[in-house]
């Protein structure tokens, strides 16, 4: 597994800290599980954006 390094704010950093506590997790595995959901909440909305463009060009098409 890759190693990256990430600068955030300290007062961040103990937010992030305080829930991966609070959920009995790693703080590296708090930050897999939020980058994938990011990533899934954009893929949605790609999706999103693809069916409407699709449907626009549809409409000027006719």
């Amino acid at each position: 597994m890759a190693k990256i390094l990430v600068t955030m704010p300290d007062a961040f950093l103990n937010k992030v800290d305080g829930l991966a506590t609070d959920e009995q997790r790693t703080r590296s595995e708090l930050i897999r599980e939020a980058l994938r959901s990011y990533m899934r909440r954009v893929s949605v909305h790609q999706s999103q954006k693809a069916g409407e463009n699709a449907k626009i060009l549809e409409n000027l098409l006719g």
